[in-house]
């Protein structure tokens, strides 16, 4: 894992009542990163809106912050993606929709076609906020995947930078893998068995992992793995909202097609309802 993962950062901005919110989290992110800022802003150029940006970045003038403003006319999805990809930035921030129940979160229809289409990290805000709420609790996918070791890697990194003093690595199983019907008290002892050595195996994986993350990023952190039977994406969603999960980590999907966006699985019930900030690693 590269020791500076994210270079550069970049976050659309709107002239929404989250606009100041959302570039404070996107600026004190980039100082704890060490990482250049880029605010892409979908719309003509003018000097109101670089003094509204800039009158917003004064908070932090005196950090230093290396800040970029991009104006760019097109398409909202478009330009993001494109200013993106033109900016090499690694880590792209965007704001989530809140619904009628305030408890629950979801991405809106352009954020969530930026997030399938985006080729870097993508981190998406529940609860944008001026100051900071400190990030005590990551949890992370162990699903076994070749993306997941990196994925770990990172969450601890991102764990350590933010001060947080526990990660859970949730290594979700599904009902199948078990391979055993329970129809009476024989095949539920071999259930229960044979979960029990899935439990095991999983563990073992996720420790191998770990030994091989920087002890820089696993210090003074508390560690703890957790197999959960059940379906993937929503299993993790639901464990992170109940354990009150400050950042959930996940693998980006491999492809997304038609039929995934139609019967949702993996990423997708996590996008459906966020259950508090979620960080996509690329």
């Amino acid at each position: 894992m590269s020791t500076k993962p994210f270079n550069a950062i970049g976050i659309g901005v709107t002239f929404s009542p989250n606009l100041k919110a959302n570039i404070y989290e996107a600026a004190r992110l980039s100082l704890m990163f060490n990482s250049r800022l880029i605010l892409i802003h979908v719309g003509e150029k003018s000097s109101d809106k670089e003094a509204k940006f800039q009158s917003i970045l004064e908070s932090f003038t005196s950090d230093d912050l290396d800040v970029e403003l991009v104006f760019k006319l097109g398409k909202t999805v478009d330009v993001i993606l494109s200013a993106s990809k033109e900016k090499s930035i690694d880590l792209l921030i965007l704001g989530a929709l809140q619904r009628e129940n305030f408890l629950k979160y979801y991405v809106g229809s352009i954020a969530r076609k930026i997030t399938r289409r985006a080729e870097c990290s993508v981190l998406l805000l529940v609860k944008p906020s001026e100051e900071r709420v400190q990030c005590e609790h990551v949890v992370v996918n162990g699903l076994k995947d070749p993306k997941t070791e990196q994925t770990i890697s990172l969450a601890f990194y991102v764990a350590h930078t933010l001060g947080a003093d526990k990660v859970t690595v949730v290594e979700e199983i599904t009902e199948e893998e078990l391979a055993i019907k329970v129809e009476d008290d024989k095949s539920l002892r071999m259930a229960n068995i044979a979960k029990e050595r899935i439990r095991l195996r999983e563990n073992s994986r996720v420790k191998r992992i770990i030994e091989n993350i920087p002890r820089t990023y696993t210090n003074d952190i508390a560690i703890k793995s957790q197999p959960i039977f059940g379906q993937k994406g929503y299993s993790i969603g639901h464990y992170a909202q109940i354990a009150r999960a400050d950042l959930l980590v996940m693998n980006a999907p491999s492809k997304m097609t038609f039929w995934d966006r139609l019967f949702p699985h993996d990423i997708e019930h996590i996008l459906t309802e966020l259950p508090t900030d979620v960080l996509i690693i690329q």
